[in-house]
């Protein structure tokens, strides 16, 4: 397998991707099953999106969500719009993901609606619903966007569909120079440790750190084009992000996201679909 350059970033290699495993299969989830080229695709629209909606390079977006296809859309739409990533724990409480989203000053927010019986909505509201701000959380006041990766939401959010519509009216240029804009050597995402003994501590990796290290584990692991791969582990951790849709892309696997950890959905996923 050709190794990549350095100088890498994660646009680059999302690009990359398209143009080497275009029609092989990129995610599968559920009965839903889109290629590589829908993905990039897709992740271009979000992209626009997040340049309609005001997010300058450097800007944090945070994610708030379980693994599922939109978390991969919406996070690389981010970064490919030169945002820098801040996945945010699917088991933090209110108050734990406000903190997050305060330490980073971060713009964008893309959230769940329910997740384990929580509405993370509510629970977001509680901790951040009052301050001095005048975006959609008055305690956010970097906060200028929050978006539900649902169909339906409260009315100072953005619905999904509604926020990916935004981007329609960006003409395809304007993408291709954010792309070209990023540099190896910047922030590609800020994630956080649990925070077990204190608050949670802010990591800042560089895209050409990402790329570079997960290529070479991918190397060590055997991860190769046409593996399946089963990604349990969560996104918002390095293990699911990084050893996770990072390696898939540098290496054409097809990921296949499990939300939450069971025995019987695990082995119903390796069998069905011939998990590698």
């Amino acid at each position: 397998m050709e190794r990549l350059e350095q100088g890498h970033t994660i646009p680059a290699l999302i690009r990359a991707a398209v143009e080497r495993f275009g029609p092989d299969e990129a995610v599968v989830e559920g009965r839903a099953r889109i290629s590589y080229a829908e993905l990039g695709a897709r992740i271009e629209r979000a992209a626009a999106a997040c340049v309609a909606s005001g997010l300058e390079p450097g800007d944090r977006a945070a994610i708030w969500t379980p693994n599922t296809t939109d978390w991969i859309v919406a996070a690389l739409g981010a970064v490919t719009a030169g945002g820098v990533l801040v996945p945010v724990n699917t088991r933090f409480k209110g108050g734990e993901a406000a903190y997050v989203l305060r330490r980073t000053r971060a713009t964008h927010l893309f959230i769940t609606g329910t997740f384990l019986g929580t509405s993370y909505v509510a629970s977001l509201r509680r901790a951040a619903g009052e301050g001095p701000g005048h975006g959609p959380l008055p305690g956010l006041p970097y906060l200028r966007e929050v978006v539900v990766l649902a169909d339906n939401g409260p009315e100072d959010f953005r619905t999904w569909k509604d926020f990916l519509a935004l981007g329609d009216a960006v003409p395809p240029e304007e993408v291709r120079s954010r792309v070209q804009a990023v540099r190896p050597a910047d922030p590609s995402d800020i994630t956080f440790t649990s925070g077990t003994t204190g608050h949670p501590k802010g990591v800042v990796t560089t895209h050409s750190q990402t790329v570079r290290v997960f290529d070479t584990w991918s190397e060590i692991t055997g991860l190769t084009a046409g593996d399946r791969y089963l990604i349990v582990n969560p996104f918002f951790h390095t293990f699911g992000y990084k050893a996770g849709i990072i390696a898939c892309l540098s290496r054409g696997a097809t990921m296949v996201p499990q939300p939450v950890f069971s025995v019987e959905t695990a082995l119903a996923n390796i069998a069905a679909e011939r998990i590698t």
